[in-house]
């Protein structure tokens, strides 16, 4: 029996892929409200970013994550995200 197939998907951060499984995914949901997505199944357009608060600083200063979401990031939502983010890792 052949190996089940792992998605991979691009860090918004350093750029590096990795496994889905080891990345953390932020959405933007319909009606345009940016979050974190921990299951990552919900519904919206998704960015995926390490499980490292230095890669998440780098997504979210250098705005490669609201490219990738689609959507502008305003300074109060960007530092609400980078410390939902935070929390999530354990940083």
């Amino acid at each position: 029996m052949a190996p089940a197939h792992e998605p991979e998907r691009t860090c918004t951060g350093c750029r590096r892929k990795a496994a889905k499984c080891d990345l953390l995914r932020v959405v933007r949901s319909p009606n345009g409200v940016v979050r974190l997505d921990p299951g990552g199944k919900a519904p919206g357009r998704g960015a995926y970013v390490h499980r490292d608060a230095a890669c998440a600083k780098v997504a979210i200063e250098h705005g490669a994550l609201a490219r990738a979401l689609r959507t502008g990031l305003n300074p109060d939502g960007a530092a609400r995200l980078r410390t939902d983010i935070e929390r999530e890792v354990g940083h």
